[in-house]
């Protein structure tokens, strides 16, 4: 078997683009994740290549060194935990990245510090911050129930760390959306 690192690939129309084009190419992967792919056989520098070439044309990228590799997977395991699994976290995020990734916590923070510059804990709230927005833009949700959907221990913890991100309150990113919207005869 062979392990494909992939860069970007970051939602389920991401896995089914990837697992069609790789059909295409000949290659039946026997399982796609967020950035990662199993194929049943290695391929030849020539395949990988044009992997690469047809990832590069839908927006990703194949990761070739085990630094880059580290660092894909925490953010699929963070960008999967926050918007895919409704941020159902049981324990606290350094020990469910641990137990995911069987490296020490403080090696693979250090880690993604150097590379992304910036840190795990920072990365999880703009992820989840991400999420607020998506839920807010939808509207079909209280800031109550957003709240505890993620996580957050008050409406007021979940407010303060928005407007920290964003520089907005929920409310008034809120209001903000529903303006720019305009019915298609508007335009």
């Amino acid at each position: 078997m062979n392990k494909l690192y992939i860069k970007n690939m970051v939602c389920n129309r991401c896995i089914l683009v990837v697992k069609s084009e790789l059909k295409k190419l000949g290659h039946a992967p026997l399982h796609v994740t967020l950035g990662e792919v199993t194929l049943p056989k290695e391929l030849s520098d020539q395949q990988k290549t044009k992997v690469d070439l047809m990832l590069h044309d839908l927006g990703f990228s194949l990761i070739d060194d085990k630094k880059s590799q580290l660092i894909e997977k925490i953010k699929t395991l963070i960008i999967e935990l926050v918007h895919q699994q409704n941020n159902q976290l049981k324990s606290n995020l350094s020990d469910y990245l641990t137990s995911r990734i069987n490296h020490d916590y403080t090696h693979i923070t250090n880690l993604f510090s150097e590379v992304e510059g910036t840190t795990i804990e920072k990365y999880f709230i703009a992820q989840k911050i991400k999420k607020v927005k998506e839920l807010l833009v939808y509207g079909e949700l209280t800031l109550s129930e957003i709240a505890y959907q993620l996580n957050y221990s008050s409406v007021s913890h979940l407010s303060n760390q928005f407007k920290k991100v964003t520089g907005l309150t929920p409310s008034h990113f809120k209001n903000i959306r529903i303006e720019k919207r305009k019915p298609l005869d508007e335009v």
